[in-house]
């Protein structure tokens, strides 16, 4: 006997797509803010206290007052209507736990990475990643209170990002200033299939 697939009824429930989308950045630039930000649920967090055994390892300048640091992962989640849940991965800022980000990057379908202007220097990783593997991103300037504020365009060029990239201020404390860095991302991947789509061959 042929099996065939049936269609959901009036009284069945759609699955809702998931995306996973990762949050990245240097050590201190806000990532476990913004995923707890906007998780709808309690975020997961791989949180421990800094000691003095990271003195020489970890670049503590410019965040001289964070004494916790991120050694595996953030997790939160959030549901964008009924067809459709978001599931975020904060990934750790420092060098050493950089071997879980290519477990991390697995199934994503883009990332924001976080820019601290006090420390710039320290989201090139992340855009150099993300650039590599040919992954879609944004730049979320988190606007920290005392920090001077730069321009946006200001931001791409210190960066030397493609023009194509997006760069947004934001406040990582804010739900929905992480809400639109998201449907900005969103919104950024679907601008790249379209383009592609377009492309000639």
């Amino acid at each position: 006997m042929d099996y065939e697939p049936s269609e959901p009824g009036d009284g069945e429930r759609r699955l809702p797509t998931a995306i996973k989308i990762l949050v990245a950045g240097g050590f201190g630039a806000g990532k476990t803010t913004l995923v707890g930000s906007v998780s709808e649920i309690r975020p997961l967090r791989t949180e421990e206290l800094l000691t003095d055994k990271s003195v020489g390892i970890d670049d503590t300048s410019g965040v001289e007052d964070k004494n916790t640091t991120t050694v595996a992962m953030d997790f939160g989640r959030i549901t964008l209507g009924d067809d459709l849940v978001l599931y975020l991965f904060g990934t750790p800022g420092q060098d050493r736990f950089w071997f879980v980000w290519d477990e991390l990057a697995l199934g994503a379908l883009g990332a924001v990475v976080i820019a601290d202007t006090r420390r710039l220097a320290a989201c090139f990783p992340s855009v150099d990643y993300f650039e590599r593997r040919g992954t879609p991103f944004v730049v979320a300037v988190n606007c920290f209170e005392g920090a001077r504020q730069y321009r946006t365009e200001e931001v791409q060029a210190a960066l030397d990002l493609d023009p194509g990239v997006p760069v947004l201020l934001c406040d990582a404390r804010s739900r929905d200033s992480g809400k639109e860095l998201l449907v900005a991302l969103v919104e950024h991947v679907l601008d790249r299939f379209r383009q592609r789509a377009t492309a000639p061959r």
